[in-house]
């Protein structure tokens, strides 16, 4: 493989500060190069609102051809949850992929497509962790010269990874948004092509490959549940799927945070949506791919939102029952099924794509206690007790007698309104499970008069 070649950031870094690089191999980081106060306009010729392009199944088996000997063919296993939620569930393992999500897929058909000069060009991305990381690793497979521009809130890890794999990264931009208008303004003037990580034509077919290793992995699946950000992998799955079998429902999860395509499907063409900061942030799309919607619109059967809480619960199921780290992006469709939102799936058989594994560690420990309180599991109260000796002892020994688990306790006095020889304590504790908690408060309640039992999420 010969040397790729690599350029930092240009320009100059905020308030007029030299930028500092940070080499890597073969590659730059520029971290202090992200004001964000690129504001001009560049059309992506590939993904034009004014005529969109809805890709077609011979494109996605094209794709498959192409990307057969550098892409794992995830497994797609029945899941012991099958029992527990009345369905045959079968999960499509995409966080296997060697850069942890089915990102890869599109990554690799988009840059196999480009021509000779192309190649050896390069190409330019806007991401902030899972397209960046895919094209990152595949341009290094395939000699190709890659570029990503990735704000300021990408994950330090993913950054690494990408330069590990040899891509030149540059750090501009607060959001994702003002990173793609780096990135189109770089490209224009480098020469680079911009590649759309959830819209470009050649991302779609690639990504709907995921669909054909469904239907021939499950053949008699009845319902397939696929995570939506941009929307490039549900469009090129479910036009993979409802062509090799149109009977096959094809349902949308996104986070409540977040739901552009919900938007998009009530306003009948993509629209701008509020977003606030959510689990699934691999989902955070303010606006749904233009060619994605069109290829897509006629095809799902359905789309639902899910809570932040059973996001976080489904990460947790997932670790405890599959043993398997997936992001939040990954587990909005498991979420959308443990929240009870598709009762019409109950004695099917479903395939749920688990299409990302790249969860940010320094956040995972967060998600799994979210998770815990989810499941009723992770207890706060607040119970007033006697202030004479042995007091908080009888309130320890009835959570020992009851097998409660104490993560942390609290005794204030001061702003009591009760006699002077009462404490309030505040204890989180953790259960067994939503019934074990619900045993302990009837006991509290029992024996103490004021107790406060407090919600899970304010």
């Amino acid at each position: 493989m010969s040397k790729r070649k690599s350029e930092g950031a240009p320009g100059s870094a905020s308030k007029g500060k030299k930028s500092k690089e940070l080499e890597g191999p073969n590659s730059s980081i520029s971290p202090s190069v992200c004001n964000g106060t690129d504001t001009e306009y560049i059309k992506d010729p590939f993904c034009d609102p004014d005529n969109p392009k809805k890709i077609q199944f011979q494109d996605v088996s094209a794709a498959a051809y192409k990307i057969k000997d550098g892409i794992h063919r995830s497994p797609c296993i029945k899941s012991r949850m099958s029992a527990m939620v009345n369905m045959d569930i079968y999960f499509k393992k995409e966080f296997l992929q060697f850069t942890g999500s089915f990102k890869e897929r599109g990554a690799r058909y988009a840059l196999m497509q480009l021509s000779k000069e192309q190649k050896e060009i390069g190409v330019i991305a806007a991401s902030a962790g899972n397209h960046a990381l895919a094209l990152a690793y595949h341009g290094q497979c395939l000699d190709i010269p890659v570029t990503v521009i990735m704000p300021i809130i990408a994950p330090m890890m993913k950054i690494q990874a990408c330069v590990s794999y040899g891509a030149n990264v540059i750090i501009k931009g607060n959001d994702i948004s003002e990173s793609k208008v780096h990135a189109q303004k770089l490209g224009k003037e480098k020469g680079y092509v911009y590649v759309n990580g959830y819209d470009h034509p050649h991302i779609l077919a690639g990504q709907g490959t995921m669909g054909l290793e469904i239907v021939e992995q499950v053949p008699d699946v009845d319902a397939v549940v696929i995570p939506v950000g941009g929307g490039g992998l549900i469009a090129g799955s479910a036009l993979a799927i409802k062509n090799l079998k149109p009977s096959v429902q094809i349902i949308g999860v996104e986070a409540e945070r977040c739901a552009s395509f919900t938007e998009a499907l009530k306003a009948g063409k993509p629209v701008r949506t509020t977003m606030a900061s959510s689990i699934a942030d691999g989902l955070a799309v303010p606006t749904v791919g233009v060619n994605a919607f069109e290829t897509a619109k006629d095809l799902v059967d359905k789309v639902v939102t899910v809570k932040e809480e059973n996001i976080a619960l489904a990460i947790l199921r997932l670790i405890e029952l599959e043993k398997a780290i997936v992001e939040g992006a990954g587990a909005t469709g498991l979420a959308a099924i443990l929240e009870g939102s598709l009762p019409e799936l109950k004695g099917k058989k479903v395939v749920v794509a688990l299409c990302g594994g790249n969860i940010d560690t320094t956040a995972l420990g967060r998600v799994i206690e979210r998770g815990l309180a989810a499941d009723g599991r992770l207890i706060r109260f607040v119970v007033t007790v006697s202030d004479r000796p042995g007091g908080i002892a009888e309130l320890t020994k009835l959570l020992a007698d009851l097998g409660v688990s104490i993560k942390d306790i609290f005794h204030e006095r001061a702003w009591l309104k009760s006699d002077v020889f009462s404490v309030q304590v505040k204890c989180v504790v953790e259960a067994r499970d939503k019934a074990h908690s619900e045993e302990l408060e009837a006991a509290l309640r029992k024996k103490y008069t004021q107790v406060a039992w407090l919600p899970m999420y304010f």
